[in-house]
């Protein structure tokens, strides 16, 4: 008998914010094929939203495409024998949405120019893989203490990881949008893949920059933390929080939680 796949609640709650008048974030939660992902579109008040739901609906089709595969499957690019199969199904997922906007990009000049972010969790039979590009994140808090998982491809966090920024800077500094990583249509994009087991009960986070630019992780903790309040009310605080902290740009929060009875 072949192993279970691991069970999840889950909510999401999507946000324009306060200074935005559309949404360019777009995200998916396909619990049907183990996918939730999280996208923050760049370009401008069409071409944004656009790019975030070409990669969304292009990294679906595709992980729902091969749903069951093997590695003996015909892959779109070389299969990387370092990466279990559904990291590599999840790469190359993400390598395809950036096709996707180059061709959508030739088919219409007006959309020159335009990104998104992605992040995105799969679910295997035996774990889990998390797939990145750009600023948006992915936290887990397991036994109490919240992680991030992924890296963001900024600006400021490189000047941070080089230790000529702090933490605190880098959160108000004019450059704090400028990411060095992004699906855009261009050359095959390098692509941030964690693989990790799940334990029953821990949650992931999965939100666009209009989250945690203005809510610290501390308090991002606190919210996740309370088990008494359903998922879709952790949802509203994260989102309640971020407008509170002034709203600046769309806001996007995915929350899971691993293997509920």
């Amino acid at each position: 008998m072949s192993p279970k796949p691991p069970s999840f609640r889950w909510a999401v709650l999507s946000d324009p914010g306060l200074r935005r008048s559309s949404n360019e974030d777009c995200y998916a939660t396909r619990e049907d094929i183990g996918l939730f992902m999280v996208a923050d579109g760049m370009g401008g008040h069409v071409a944004g939203e656009v790019a975030s739901r070409v990669a969304v609906e292009a990294i679906q089709a595709f992980i729902e495409e091969t749903a069951g595969a093997d590695k003996n499957r015909t892959w779109p690019f070389p299969f990387d024998p370092t990466l279990s199969l559904d990291a590599n199904r999840i790469k190359a997922a993400f390598r395809l949405a950036n096709r996707r906007i180059a061709s959508t990009v030739a088919e219409s000049q007006d959309l020159r120019g335009m990104a998104t972010t992605a992040s995105a969790f799969l679910a295997g039979t035996e774990a889990a893989c998390v797939a990145h590009v750009g600023d948006s994140r992915v936290y887990v808090l397991r036994k109490g203490e919240l992680s991030q998982i992924t890296h963001d491809h900024s600006w400021v966090e490189e000047q941070v990881r080089a230790g000529t920024m702090s933490p605190s800077a880098a959160r108000l500094h004019p450059w704090r949008n400028v990411v060095t990583r992004a699906l855009s249509g261009g050359e095959d994009p390098e692509v941030d893949v964690t693989e990790l087991n799940l334990l029953a009960g821990e949650r992931f986070l999965l939100c666009s920059d209009g989250l945690f630019s203005v809510v610290p992780d501390a308090q991002i903790s606190k919210i996740l933390s309370d088990t008494k309040v359903s998922l879709a009310e952790t949802c509203r605080q994260l989102v309640e929080a971020a407008n509170s902290g002034g709203g600046p740009d769309n806001i996007t929060a995915v929350v899971l939680e691993v293997d509920v009875p």
